[in-house]
């Protein structure tokens, strides 16, 4: 009989540090949960510090044909279409007023290249780069610098 009273008492034991521990976690629960409430505007204002999400700009340059410098090949053609990203809208629209100069100076830079040097390694990105720097230099007098962030080719083809 001894052993009867002496297990009912571990038992009751047991219990009271059961009810204990979830009284406990029960407590850190709510705090937690009425923590973060008061985070709430903490992380309202961290959200509204984040820059909005825009849309990017893009210009398109239809594609075009253009006959390359004489290379060891002879007589070599690059098809090529074109989209510049630019940073703003006032950008896009001073590209697409004076999109015949635009198209003229690419004409230009194009067929001074030789289709090896567009072929090989780093070709296409040597050829952006180029892009930026004709495209740099002003349409007009008194125009703003113009806000062209990369050149995406479109369509790419040395025959």
């Amino acid at each position: 009989m001894a052993n009867s009273k002496g297990g009912s008492r571990k038992l009751l034991w047991l219990m009271m540090v059961l009810v204990v521990l979830s009284s406990s976690a029960a407590a850190a629960a709510i705090y937690l949960v009425l923590g973060q409430g008061s985070g709430d505007s903490t992380s309202a204002m961290q959200v509204q510090a984040t820059p909005e999400r825009r849309a990017p700009i893009f210009v398109k340059i239809d594609p075009f044909t253009v006959n390359l410098a004489d290379d060891v090949y002879g007589t070599r053609l690059l098809y090529t279409g074109m989209s510049l990203k630019v940073g703003d809208a006032q950008t896009r629209e001073i590209l697409e007023e004076h999109m015949p100069q635009v198209r003229s100076r690419l004409l230009l830079l194009f067929s001074g290249q030789e289709a090896r040097e567009l072929t090989g390694p780093g070709g296409k990105e040597a050829l952006a780069d180029k892009v930026l720097a004709v495209l740099h230099d002003p349409m007009t007098e008194h125009q703003p610098e113009l806000a062209i962030e990369d050149v995406l080719f479109t369509e790419f083809i040395v025959q």
